[in-house]
């Protein structure tokens, strides 16, 4: 390769790597046996939370702050798309000691 060419592809590759959007993860927790699992999450603001119900009977994740309120029927998932940075203390409604805590990064 010509060193004339490799000098103007590098620009290329670094302007690429800035203009290309960071694709938003989709995180599970599970609620299985009365247990919120993991109980401690990172994540980022425009991730999607799936939260997963293997019990048998309902549950909710409900944001301590008023940030989401999600009802997940027996055997159903929900899902809820984070919207803004800070530390969410979350519980079941319905079983108040399944508790766990969500860091949202901006």
């Amino acid at each position: 390769m010509k060193p004339g060419r490799l000098a103007s592809i590098a620009p290329a590759v670094v302007f690429l790597s800035v203009v290309v959007p960071v694709r938003a993860a989709t995180i599970e927790i599970s609620m299985d046996n009365l247990v919120v699992s993991p109980a401690e999450l990172s994540a980022k603001v425009g991730d999607t939370i799936e939260w997963i119900n293997k019990d048998v009977f309902a549950h909710t994740a409900t944001a301590k702050n008023g940030d989401f309120d999600v009802t997940l029927p027996p055997k159903k998932s929900a899902i809820f798309v984070l919207k803004k940075a800070g530390t969410v203390d979350y519980y079941c409604r319905f079983h108040p000691n399944m508790r766990a805590t969500l860091k949202v990064e901006p």
